[in-house]
């Protein structure tokens, strides 16, 4: 049966500065449901990209003695350096200094202004130049930003406004009846709290800058963030252009997925603008916790972040990609420690994982000169660990389809310690020693095809990983064994050559380890 196609999208992120090991979660999240979908049979459309206007840059790029586009043009370039080397598999890259984004922005705002939603008028607030955010009175922390705790201006300029309180009613009306759109509960349960405070109208242009979209019929006046970021969404399809295929294939977007910040902005301003449109809702918004440090939010205009090429140079993509996705649960926050990454690594992939693929493949050699036998009727142990194996898919696939990535995670890895526990219930080694060799090929087998699912399981969350797993496992030509659809216990066939690597993952020292 087809799968329906599959639309994901991480944020366009802010090139004020280089990404953190909080952009990287989200995107590493995103792509491991993109990787995920795509194993199990549905096509699917994967974007992420950058917010490039506004001025923060504006600034940052006269400070600097540059243009704003030269300016962003080399921070995005380290995005996509990131992304690359985190091996994220995105479809597309939207800037909002692509002319096929301006041209959809400025429709999108003219539909909005001829049907009388967009209205000219005054604003005067607080704002916060490097949150790009305007704050009311009562908002502001001790007279500063509440987000980042610097400086605001007072800012009056003559702008358009959006009439977000005329759909106040049927937002609210749409939540009540999509309860699960916005997840997990607690960040829908805020959203509902804030609409029915009352909804004010959206300031929607500036003139204080001239970094940004011209409004279509007032150039003076540039496209404000919330029109221009948002649209990405379905600019990058092609929606309102001669070649909306894609639009048409994969909009409604499946998941919005974000950090819970801009949570706000996702399921409020972004569904109200659709909404006035009648153009259709995403299905889901996620807002994800953060990852803490002692001292607080990361944050690039605090300057309080944790390199992710750092990360990597010391521990390498897959471990990087496995904390990240385990440590976070769906919708909490954590507290980021690189001491904390050092005990996953140890614990989860050196002594759990590696150390089972380590020591099967060396007993496979030493017992069965590197050629896996088929293996004798279950007795003991192996039922459980056979019946684990077999119903773990199924697990992963729930937890999945709930984008609960750790939930996942653990799944499989419960798997990988039953397995080390069953080598040490099942003894191979006495095995071989008093020449019991059917029981010895039964018990490898079981090890080596628990460690085929466990590897095929993990591919979206670790995807370096199975390239350096099949060849010691001998199916590193077999791309019917390394499928979702393989799935299946027992497949992996006798007569395999079985060849121990190197070290997947090296067991760190952690009182030798500077850790930053």
């Amino acid at each position: 049966m087809t799968k329906p196609p599959f639309y994901i999208t991480t944020p366009i992120y802010y090139p004020s500065d280089n990404l953190h090991i909080g952009h990287a979660y989200t995107t590493v999240a995103a792509d491991t449901i993109a990787r995920y979908k795509r194993l199990t049979g549905h096509e699917v459309w994967f974007l992420t990209g950058s917010d490039e206007h506004g001025q923060k840059i504006e600034r940052a790029a006269r400070a600097k003695g540059q243009s704003p586009k030269e300016y962003v043009d080399n921070i995005v370039l380290g995005f996509k350096k990131l992304w690359e080397r985190l091996g994220i598999s995105y479809n597309d890259f939207i800037r909002t200094t692509d002319p096929r984004h301006h041209k959809v922005v400025q429709q999108f705002f003219q539909q909005l202004y001829d049907q009388g939603d967009i209205y000219k008028a005054e604003y005067e607030g607080w704002y916060c130049t490097p949150c790009e955010t305007f704050f009311t009175e009562y908002q502001l922390a001790e007279g500063k930003c509440p987000d980042c705790q610097r400086e605001v201006e007072k800012v009056r300029e003559e702008s358009y406004f959006f009439r977000q309180s005329k759909y106040a009613e049927r937002w609210l009306q749409f939540i009540d009846e999509h309860p699960d759109f916005i997840q997990p509960v607690s960040r829908r349960n805020e959203m509902v709290s804030f609409v029915k405070q009352g909804l004010e109208d959206l300031c929607v242009s500036r003139t204080t800058f001239d970094w940004g979209i011209k409004v279509p019929f007032d150039p003076k006046h540039v496209v404000y963030v919330w029109v221009d970021a948002l649209t990405n969404y379905i600019s990058a399809l092609g929606y309102g252009t001669e070649d909306d295929s894609l639009y048409r294939k994969f909009w409604p977007a499946d998941i919005h997925l974000m950090a819970k910040d801009i949570v706000r902005f996702h399921t409020i301003i972004w569904p109200i603008m659709l909404m006035a449109l009648a153009l259709p809702l995403p299905k889901k918004v996620i807002g994800h916790g953060w990852l803490l440090l002692d001292s607080g939010k990361m944050s690039k205009s605090k300057g309080n972040v944790v390199d992710p090429h750092v990360l990597m140079d010391k521990y390498g993509v897959d471990a990087v990609r496995y904390f990240l996705l385990r440590e976070l649960p769906f919708g909490s926050d954590c507290v980021y420690s690189e001491e904390a990454l050092v005990k996953r690594v140890n614990t989860d992939l050196a002594n759990d994982y590696g150390n089972l693929l380590s020591r099967s493949a060396t007993m496979m050699e030493k017992y069965q000169q590197g050629v896996l036998q088929a293996p004798g009727a279950p007795e003991g142990p192996d039922a459980e660990l056979i019946d684990l194996a077999r119903t773990t898919p199924q697990l992963v696939e729930e937890y999945m389809n709930k984008s609960e990535i750790s939930n996942a995670l653990g799944a499989i890895w419960q798997v990988v310690s039953r397995a080390n526990k069953y080598l040490e219930e099942t003894a191979p080694w006495s095995l071989a020693k008093n020449g019991q060799t059917e029981r010895l090929n039964t018990v490898l087998y079981n090890v080596a095809e628990v460690l085929r699912l466990a590897t095929i399981m993990a591919t979206p969350f670790m995807p370096g990983l199975p390239g350096r797993v099949w060849p010691q496992l001998g199916i590193q030509d077999k791309p019917e064994l390394q499928a979702w659809n393989s799935l299946s216990w027992g497949l992996l066939p006798a007569g395999t050559t079985v060849k121990r690597g190197d070290v997947l993952f090296p067991r760190i020292d952690l009182k030798s380890l500077e850790l930053d």
